[in-house]
């Protein structure tokens, strides 16, 4: 039940059940997405844990972040026992999603064709760093695609390439791998057979540069890095003011402007015939700006905040990440649920996590499994699979479970 609603959150998935050999962030996030929307999904880890478990820094939150929802088993795939295991553990499946370097999944037996044969039904999800093609041989990151796809170009100065800040090719890849696992589900409800879907992080940044690529094609003009490129409003920036805070202020239209004036007491910005339209006024755009900031330097962020507000006018203070866990609209709406963390030296606390950005029947999706610790729903899915007891302590005497 959601907290903020009286209405059960829809499990449209219920009944689905996934099984998941993925690691880091693109692979976790396709079976988060399925998992949120009501479907079982059992992630198969090595017997030493998936190691995104172990990651400081920026990849600290990565596995909390990634794995909720989801079941978790332990299995050596280098022993026999364990990739027959893990082959009988698929054959149930409705969906299977992996993403490890191309060969990998052929070496226990558990690519598509060899889990298809066998269960012709099964959707097959694979996440990779390229699509088929000449490059399909190199190891792809996040950093990697960015760089050779456009995107840290577009987002850093002229001769500076910067990286996103957030992981957005490995979360797209897994969204995009969700959305075709969703697509051959209906397909197979037509067909009654399966298929094998899949996503690439460098195919997916050349998506997001689609915009880009078209603007090449239609001006002829070389895109430039946004922090150089030719703004088409004059007022869309941000400034620093009061304490030293930063806040973004914009005005796309006319009336936007004289609506930005009157908010703000600029009577005689608003009276000059130099900036009585966008293009006269992208024109003028060092001049206005440097007025700008004279003006704002001395006004306080909360202050600016409540007279945008109050006009209706497109503003957003510069916040930080942390800052998000106390948003009033996040809280109000049940944006964030609380998760258990499974590792680290905080293990057992409970911290605060973003739900899927979505509503269903008027509801958000939220968390029914915390993020689980290894090998926590081991013993349960090898009785379901049809293991007796003797057989799962062996298993684990053996180390082929956990």
């Amino acid at each position: 039940m959601n907290a903020h609603s009286t209405v059960p959150a829809p499990q449209p998935l219920q009944g689905l059940r996934v099984i998941e050999f993925t690691h880091m962030v693109m692979g976790p996030t396709c079976g988060m997405v399925l998992a949120d929307m009501g479907a079982e999904v059992v992630k198969i880890e090595p017997v030493d844990g998936d190691r995104t478990r172990r990651l400081l820094g920026a990849g600290s939150g990565f596995f909390p972040m990634f794995n909720r929802n989801k079941k978790s088993i332990g299995i050596d795939l280098h022993q026999p026992e364990g990739a027959e295991l893990a082959r009988r553990l698929c054959a149930s499946a409705d969906v299977v999603a992996e993403n490890f370097k191309p060969g990998t999944m052929e070496k226990y037996g558990l690519d598509y064709q060899s889990l298809a044969a066998a269960n012709p039904r099964l959707i097959y999800v694979s996440h990779k760093g390229f699509l088929p093609g000449p490059y399909d041989h190199r190891t792809a990151l996040d950093e990697v695609v960015q760089m050779m796809g456009g995107l840290a170009y577009m987002t850093g100065r002229p001769g500076d390439p910067l990286r996103a800040g957030t992981s957005v090719n490995d979360i797209m890849g897994g969204l995009f791998g969700a959305i075709g696992a969703l697509g051959a589900l209906i397909q197979r409800g037509i067909t009654g057979k399966g298929m094998e879907v899949q996503s690439a992080l460098y195919e997916n940044n050349v998506f997001l540069m689609g915009q880009h690529m078209l603007q090449f094609a239609m001006t002829g003009r070389h895109p430039q890095p946004m922090p150089a490129r030719d703004n088409p409003w004059a007022v869309y920036d941000v400034f620093t003011v009061k304490d030293g805070e930063q806040i973004f202020l914009a005005a796309v239209s006319d009336p936007q402007w004289q609506t930005f004036c009157e908010a703000l007491g600029f009577a005689d910005l608003k009276a000059e015939p130099e900036l009585a339209t966008n293009n006269q006024r992208v024109q003028q755009r060092p001049r206005l700006l440097a007025t700008l900031r004279e003006r704002l330097a001395d006004r306080s962020a909360a202050e600016l905040t409540a007279a945008m507000e109050k006009a209706g006018l497109p503003f957003a203070p510069i916040r930080r990440p942390e800052d998000l866990l106390e948003d009033e609209h996040l809280l109000a709406t049940g944006g964030l649920a609380e998760v258990v963390l499974s590792d680290g030296d905080k293990a057992g606390q409970r911290v605060k996590t973003t739900l899927f950005p979505i509503t269903m029947n008027g509801s958000r999706l939220g968390v029914r499994l915390q993020p689980p610790r290894l090998g926590e729903h081991s013993r349960e899915l090898l009785l379901a699979a049809g293991y007796g007891e003797e057989q799962i302590a062996q298993l684990r005497e053996r180390a082929i479970v956990c």
